[in-house]
Protein backbone atom coordinates (compact mmCIF):
# COMPACT_ATOMS: atom_id res chain seq x y z
CA UNK A 1 0.00 0.00 0.00
CA UNK A 2 1.12 3.51 -0.82
CA UNK A 3 3.00 5.99 1.51
CA UNK A 4 4.75 5.72 4.69
CA UNK A 5 1.79 6.61 6.81
CA UNK A 6 0.38 3.92 8.93
CA UNK A 7 -2.29 2.35 7.23
CA UNK A 8 -5.66 2.61 8.25
CA UNK A 9 -7.85 -0.21 8.03
CA UNK A 10 -11.99 -0.49 8.65
CA UNK A 11 -13.24 -3.91 9.98
CA UNK A 12 -17.10 -4.19 10.20
CA UNK A 13 -18.54 -6.16 12.34
CA UNK A 14 -15.19 -6.33 14.81
CA UNK A 15 -16.46 -6.38 18.24
CA UNK A 16 -16.37 -9.87 18.64
CA UNK A 17 -15.66 -13.20 16.58
CA UNK A 18 -14.00 -13.27 12.76
CA UNK A 19 -14.04 -9.27 13.12
CA UNK A 20 -12.05 -9.01 16.71
CA UNK A 21 -9.28 -11.46 15.52
CA UNK A 22 -9.20 -9.38 12.20
CA UNK A 23 -8.91 -6.30 14.28
CA UNK A 24 -6.00 -7.62 16.39
CA UNK A 25 -4.10 -9.20 13.37
CA UNK A 26 -4.24 -6.09 11.66
CA UNK A 27 -3.29 -4.00 14.42
CA UNK A 28 -0.05 -6.77 15.28
CA UNK A 29 0.49 -6.53 11.53
CA UNK A 30 0.82 -2.39 12.29
CA UNK A 31 -1.92 -1.11 11.32
CA UNK A 32 -4.29 1.78 12.78
CA UNK A 33 -7.66 -0.50 13.43
CA UNK A 34 -11.33 1.46 13.13
CA UNK A 35 -13.24 -1.51 14.70
CA UNK A 36 -17.13 -1.09 14.15
CA UNK A 37 -20.28 -2.76 15.58
CA UNK A 38 -24.21 -2.38 15.10
CA UNK A 39 -25.06 -2.69 19.27
CA UNK A 40 -22.20 -3.75 21.16
CA UNK A 41 -20.54 -0.58 22.10
CA UNK A 42 -18.97 -1.10 25.31
CA UNK A 43 -17.35 -4.53 23.73
CA UNK A 44 -16.17 -2.26 20.47
CA UNK A 45 -14.82 0.41 22.69
CA UNK A 46 -12.71 -2.01 24.67
CA UNK A 47 -11.31 -3.33 21.72
CA UNK A 48 -10.38 -0.57 19.88
CA UNK A 49 -8.99 0.92 23.37
CA UNK A 50 -6.52 -2.56 23.81
CA UNK A 51 -5.64 -2.43 20.28
CA UNK A 52 -5.08 1.70 20.59
CA UNK A 53 -7.78 2.29 17.84
CA UNK A 54 -11.20 3.58 17.35
CA UNK A 55 -14.77 2.77 17.36
CA UNK A 56 -17.29 3.72 15.30
CA UNK A 57 -21.41 2.46 15.94
CA UNK A 58 -23.81 2.17 13.20
CA UNK A 59 -26.73 0.22 11.71
CA UNK A 60 -25.44 -1.38 8.67
CA UNK A 61 -29.25 -2.06 7.69
CA UNK A 62 -29.81 1.23 7.60
CA UNK A 63 -28.24 2.95 4.09
CA UNK A 64 -27.66 6.29 5.54
CA UNK A 65 -25.77 4.97 8.41
CA UNK A 66 -23.61 2.51 5.92
CA UNK A 67 -23.23 5.00 3.43
CA UNK A 68 -21.71 7.43 6.25
CA UNK A 69 -19.41 4.77 7.95
CA UNK A 70 -16.40 5.50 5.48
CA UNK A 71 -17.15 9.61 5.71
CA UNK A 72 -16.87 8.96 9.25
CA UNK A 73 -13.24 7.11 9.32
CA UNK A 74 -11.69 9.30 6.73
CA UNK A 75 -12.59 12.69 9.56
CA UNK A 76 -10.87 10.77 11.87
CA UNK A 77 -8.12 9.25 10.09
CA UNK A 78 -7.72 10.79 7.27
CA UNK A 79 -7.18 7.61 5.18
CA UNK A 80 -8.23 4.09 4.04
CA UNK A 81 -6.36 1.11 2.95
CA UNK A 82 -8.19 -2.13 3.97
CA UNK A 83 -11.86 -2.61 4.03
CA UNK A 84 -13.20 -5.70 5.58
CA UNK A 85 -17.03 -6.13 5.45
CA UNK A 86 -17.29 -8.62 7.76
CA UNK A 87 -20.72 -7.54 8.91
CA UNK A 88 -23.59 -10.14 8.64
CA UNK A 89 -26.32 -11.88 10.32
CA UNK A 90 -27.79 -15.36 9.49
CA UNK A 91 -30.37 -17.98 11.54
CA UNK A 92 -29.12 -20.75 12.96
CA UNK A 93 -29.03 -23.72 10.82
CA UNK A 94 -31.38 -25.25 9.36
CA UNK A 95 -33.78 -22.64 9.14
CA UNK A 96 -37.30 -23.36 7.71
CA UNK A 97 -37.48 -21.35 5.10
CA UNK A 98 -40.03 -22.82 2.97
CA UNK A 99 -42.29 -22.95 6.17
CA UNK A 100 -41.41 -19.42 7.47
CA UNK A 101 -39.40 -17.12 5.72
CA UNK A 102 -41.14 -14.18 5.02
CA UNK A 103 -40.47 -11.15 2.69
CA UNK A 104 -39.25 -9.02 5.63
CA UNK A 105 -36.04 -11.77 6.32
CA UNK A 106 -34.98 -11.63 3.01
CA UNK A 107 -34.62 -7.83 2.79
CA UNK A 108 -33.00 -7.57 6.09
CA UNK A 109 -30.32 -10.49 5.30
CA UNK A 110 -29.93 -8.25 1.58
CA UNK A 111 -29.62 -5.09 3.76
CA UNK A 112 -27.19 -6.23 5.92
CA UNK A 113 -25.30 -8.84 3.85
CA UNK A 114 -25.31 -7.70 0.48
CA UNK A 115 -26.29 -3.92 0.59
CA UNK A 116 -24.17 -2.81 3.03
CA UNK A 117 -20.90 -4.18 1.93
CA UNK A 118 -21.76 -2.63 -1.82
CA UNK A 119 -22.54 1.02 -0.05
CA UNK A 120 -19.21 0.54 2.16
CA UNK A 121 -16.94 -0.34 -0.91
CA UNK A 122 -18.69 2.35 -3.27
CA UNK A 123 -17.95 5.33 -0.27
CA UNK A 124 -14.82 4.07 0.67
CA UNK A 125 -13.52 4.44 -3.38
CA UNK A 126 -12.01 7.23 -3.67
CA UNK A 127 -9.19 6.69 -0.54
CA UNK A 128 -9.12 3.44 -1.72
CA UNK A 129 -7.76 4.52 -4.74
CA UNK A 130 -5.28 6.97 -3.13
CA UNK A 131 -3.71 4.52 -0.78
CA UNK A 132 -3.86 1.57 -3.50
CA UNK A 133 -5.85 -0.05 -1.08
CA UNK A 134 -7.77 -3.20 -0.81
CA UNK A 135 -11.26 -4.46 -0.16
CA UNK A 136 -12.12 -8.20 1.49
CA UNK A 137 -15.21 -9.57 2.21
CA UNK A 138 -16.13 -11.95 4.52
CA UNK A 139 -18.82 -14.54 2.63
CA UNK A 140 -19.50 -17.92 3.41
CA UNK A 141 -19.29 -21.69 1.98
CA UNK A 142 -22.82 -21.60 2.19
CA UNK A 143 -22.46 -19.06 -0.88
CA UNK A 144 -20.43 -21.11 -2.55
CA UNK A 145 -22.28 -24.86 -2.43
CA UNK A 146 -25.57 -25.01 -1.94
CA UNK A 147 -26.64 -26.81 1.33
CA UNK A 148 -26.04 -26.63 4.84
CA UNK A 149 -27.50 -23.15 5.23
CA UNK A 150 -30.20 -20.98 4.95
CA UNK A 151 -31.49 -20.46 1.34
CA UNK A 152 -31.72 -16.59 1.75
CA UNK A 153 -28.56 -16.50 3.96
CA UNK A 154 -26.59 -18.87 1.17
CA UNK A 155 -28.12 -16.74 -1.93
CA UNK A 156 -27.03 -13.18 -0.22
CA UNK A 157 -23.21 -14.77 0.35
CA UNK A 158 -23.09 -16.24 -2.93
CA UNK A 159 -24.24 -12.95 -4.52
CA UNK A 160 -21.33 -11.02 -2.34
CA UNK A 161 -19.32 -12.90 -4.02
CA UNK A 162 -20.35 -12.37 -7.47
CA UNK A 163 -19.96 -9.01 -6.46
CA UNK A 164 -16.53 -9.60 -5.20
CA UNK A 165 -15.63 -10.55 -8.98
CA UNK A 166 -17.24 -7.80 -10.40
CA UNK A 167 -16.15 -5.05 -8.48
CA UNK A 168 -12.52 -6.91 -8.67
CA UNK A 169 -12.74 -6.57 -12.53
CA UNK A 170 -14.42 -2.74 -12.34
CA UNK A 171 -11.62 -1.52 -10.10
CA UNK A 172 -8.19 -2.90 -10.90
CA UNK A 173 -5.26 -2.57 -11.16
CA UNK A 174 -6.27 0.52 -8.56
CA UNK A 175 -8.36 -1.16 -6.00
CA UNK A 176 -7.82 -4.95 -5.18
CA UNK A 177 -11.09 -6.60 -4.07
CA UNK A 178 -11.07 -10.74 -2.91
CA UNK A 179 -13.45 -12.80 -0.86
CA UNK A 180 -12.60 -15.05 2.05
CA UNK A 181 -15.48 -18.07 1.95
CA UNK A 182 -15.27 -19.55 5.68
CA UNK A 183 -17.07 -23.15 6.70
CA UNK A 184 -18.34 -23.10 10.47
CA UNK A 185 -16.19 -20.98 12.54
CA UNK A 186 -16.04 -21.64 16.13
CA UNK A 187 -17.74 -18.51 17.67
CA UNK A 188 -20.34 -18.26 20.73
CA UNK A 189 -22.89 -17.83 17.69
CA UNK A 190 -21.94 -21.37 16.58
CA UNK A 191 -21.14 -23.22 19.51
CA UNK A 192 -25.38 -24.91 19.60
CA UNK A 193 -25.18 -25.91 16.05
CA UNK A 194 -24.36 -29.27 16.91
CA UNK A 195 -25.11 -30.95 13.96
CA UNK A 196 -22.94 -28.48 11.87
CA UNK A 197 -20.14 -28.80 14.42
CA UNK A 198 -20.31 -32.93 14.42
CA UNK A 199 -19.85 -32.31 10.36
CA UNK A 200 -17.02 -30.82 10.53
CA UNK A 201 -15.01 -32.49 13.17
CA UNK A 202 -16.07 -35.97 11.53
CA UNK A 203 -16.00 -34.59 7.57
CA UNK A 204 -13.25 -32.35 7.23
CA UNK A 205 -9.80 -33.36 6.88
CA UNK A 206 -8.57 -30.89 9.55
CA UNK A 207 -11.45 -32.63 11.65
CA UNK A 208 -12.62 -29.05 13.26
CA UNK A 209 -14.22 -25.90 12.88
CA UNK A 210 -12.25 -23.28 11.50
CA UNK A 211 -10.98 -20.38 14.52
CA UNK A 212 -11.55 -16.63 14.03
CA UNK A 213 -7.98 -16.60 13.91
CA UNK A 214 -7.71 -18.83 11.07
CA UNK A 215 -10.06 -16.41 8.86
CA UNK A 216 -8.21 -13.33 10.43
CA UNK A 217 -4.90 -14.70 8.83
CA UNK A 218 -6.22 -15.84 5.97
CA UNK A 219 -7.58 -12.09 5.58
CA UNK A 220 -4.09 -10.77 6.32
CA UNK A 221 -2.57 -12.50 3.57
CA UNK A 222 -4.66 -11.12 0.79
CA UNK A 223 -4.06 -7.92 2.21
CA UNK A 224 -0.26 -8.51 1.58
CA UNK A 225 -1.02 -10.19 -1.89
CA UNK A 226 -0.52 -6.93 -4.21
CA UNK A 227 -1.34 -9.78 -7.08
CA UNK A 228 -4.22 -11.31 -5.70
CA UNK A 229 -7.73 -9.75 -7.12
CA UNK A 230 -10.98 -11.57 -7.72
CA UNK A 231 -10.57 -14.39 -6.01
CA UNK A 232 -13.42 -16.04 -3.55
CA UNK A 233 -11.27 -18.25 -1.28
CA UNK A 234 -13.00 -21.24 0.44
CA UNK A 235 -11.78 -21.79 4.33
CA UNK A 236 -13.39 -24.66 5.31
CA UNK A 237 -10.98 -27.07 6.55
CA UNK A 238 -11.12 -29.39 3.06
CA UNK A 239 -14.99 -30.09 3.51
CA UNK A 240 -15.55 -29.12 -0.26
CA UNK A 241 -13.41 -32.17 -0.83
CA UNK A 242 -16.03 -34.47 0.96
Amino acid sequence: MAGMTQPVALVTGSASGIGAATARRFAADGMTVVVHSRSSRDAGEALAAELSGSYLQADLADDEQAAGLVPRVLAEHGRLDVLVNNAGISWPVPHTDLDGLTAADWRKLLDVNLIAPWLLCTAALPALRATGGCVVNVTSHAGVRPKGSSIAYAASKAALNHVTKLLAAALGPDVRVNAVAPGLVDTPMTASWTAAQELWKSSSPMRRAARPEDVAGLIAAIVASDYLTGEVILLDGGLNLR
